[in-house]
């Protein structure tokens, strides 16, 4: 399922949607540029468990702590980073218009750290640096869920067998569906 748009205009302007998202595909341009380098990129500010733990020590300078944060605007490439910018363009703009610019932040934010907790308590000995936005995006749909269940976006369905449609959905009836 790929959304498409949302039947809900956006209250007042996605200020913070839209640098989230310039900070998200910047960095990305960054890791790009770096080359063969971007695999040390990754693990210095790519969010390794074993690290935030203190069972190893951390390959970079950056402190373990913040690589929380940094693992947030990191993406392993096009397809991973489109992908969250999309969900976050179409569900974010009506999810900051309800909270407000500065509440938008610290909840995109909180969804981000509690998604790498998440995954750092899930695999504590893991040496595998976690990088993306997937975790605060995903907060962010949870908020839209709980705002809007019953507002329409459309979303473009594709299947193996090559069978695709555009269809009017609500996240109701997918839940419903598909869970």
């Amino acid at each position: 399922m790929i959304p498409i748009y949302d039947d809900n205009p956006a209250i007042g302007r996605p200020i913070l949607t839209i640098l989230i998202i310039a900070s998200c595909v910047l960095v990305w341009l960054w890791q790009i540029g770096l080359g063969p380098d971007q695999q040390k990129a990754i693990i210095y500010y790519g969010l390794i468990p074993s690290v935030l733990l203190g069972n190893i020590d951390h390959p970079g300078s950056v402190i373990p702590f913040l690589t929380i944060f940094s693992s947030m605007f990191m993406h392993g490439g096009f397809m991973h980073l489109g992908g969250n910018m999309l969900y976050l363009w179409i569900f974010g703009d009506n999810i900051e218009g309800a909270l407000g610019h500065a509440r938008f932040l610290i909840f995109y934010l909180l969804c981000g750290i509690a998604a790498g907790l998440a995954q750092v308590f899930v695999n504590p000995e893991s040496n595998i640096p976690m990088i993306g936005a997937s975790g605060a995006v995903s907060g962010v749909l949870g908020a839209y869920l709980i705002f809007y269940p019953k507002l329409f976006f459309f979303c473009f369905f594709f299947f193996i067998c090559g069978f695709s449609f555009i269809a009017r959905c609500r996240f109701r009836f997918i839940i419903r569906r598909f869970c």
